[in-house]
């Protein structure tokens, strides 16, 4: 796995589920006026990096291939069904998409498939069914996208998606496809990351993607305000670890696309750790900046603090959640 990853806002498949998480975060919240203006800032960030970012593509078993650098890692499925994506990335990347997808056959893209609802998945959404493309996601994520969201730990509010970008096909706990020759296997998780997380197995070739309740190679952002929970978080990561093999692909949802049991449980393993020590910490009374000073995660900053989400803003992030 690299470890010499750039700087947030340059790299490959920089999120907006990260927004809020500068350096002024460093120290303490920002207060809502200004957690407003930092999120506005960063979301505009965001999308003029996507509009130039270029798209790598990897190809893994079989038909499957996921592409980086539209926001979280997209797998896509190519066959004579037409191309079924995971994820949609974000909406101005599409150029640079176009390209990628067509590189891999000229079918369009007919199905799409979003893991939760944060912009950085679903953003995309509204262009692919404008091509053509059926979405299909937990009730949940049709819940956030047809309305106002908060997210209340950035104080910032998004809008609705447009009627095209809202999934039409949904589900509670489990559905089951049969596209391009392969078995596409649905099924929620827990509240984990959100309360709308998903994966999509893909079963003739053994992979995976399971969405933003795997970070690869970085701390993570829980979604306190749509569900989300560190408890939920480690308990979904257990769930794939028991239903992977050694030769399992593992699409995570953010950092480098091809990963694998191993890499998820040492993943797992450090969250169950910053969980104990937060909590041990929490239960002896201690605030929530003085659990910050404790540097609870500083055994682990020098692999997992590689991304947006720094080790203050995730210490808190856990702290909430204990």
């Amino acid at each position: 796995m690299p470890r010499n990853l750039q700087h947030p806002l340059t790299r490959r498949g920089f999120c907006l589920c990260c927004v809020g998480t500068s350096a002024a975060f460093i120290g303490g919240w920002l207060s809502p006026r200004s957690a407003y203006a930092e999120a506005r800032g960063i979301v505009t960030l965001i999308k003029d990096s996507a509009a130039s970012s270029p798209i790598v593509t990897h190809r893994l078993r079989g038909n499957v291939s996921v592409l980086e650098g539209s926001g979280g890692n997209v797998a896509v499925l190519s066959g004579s069904d037409g191309k079924v994506l995971v994820d949609a990335g974000i909406g101005v990347s599409k150029p640079q998409m176009t390209k990628a997808l067509l590189e891999l056959g000229a079918e369009p893209v007919t199905h799409l498939i979003n893991t939760h609802w944060h912009f950085d998945h679903a953003d995309g959404n509204s262009w692919l069914n404008a091509e053509g493309a059926k979405i299909t996601a937990h009730v949940n994520t049709r819940k956030y996208l047809s309305q106002v969201q908060q997210v209340e730990d950035w104080d910032y509010n998004f809008l609705p998606s447009p009627e095209g970008g809202v999934p039409s096909e949904v589900f509670a706990d489990a559905l089951d496809l049969k596209l391009n020759g392969t078995s596409l296997g649905l099924k929620h998780y827990p509240p984990a990351h959100t309360d709308g997380d998903i994966s999509v197995s893909f079963a003739e070739w053994d992979i995976v993607h399971v969405g933003d309740i795997f970070w690869n190679g970085s701390y993570p952002f829980i979604d306190h305000s749509t569900g989300g929970s560190i408890d939920g978080t480690i308990a979904a990561c257990e769930a794939s670890i028991a239903a992977a093999t050694d030769k399992t692909v593992i699409i995570p949802g953010h950092g480098p696309p091809v990963s694998n049991r191993a890499e998820l449980g040492d993943y797992r393993d450090m969250l169950v750790a910053v969980r104990e020590k937060v909590a041990t910490l929490k239960r002896q009374g201690r605030t929530r900046d003085e659990v910050v000073a404790a540097k609870p995660t500083a055994p682990f900053d020098a692999r997992w603090r590689n991304f947006v989400i720094d080790a203050g803003f995730f210490t808190r992030l856990v702290y909430e959640g204990v």
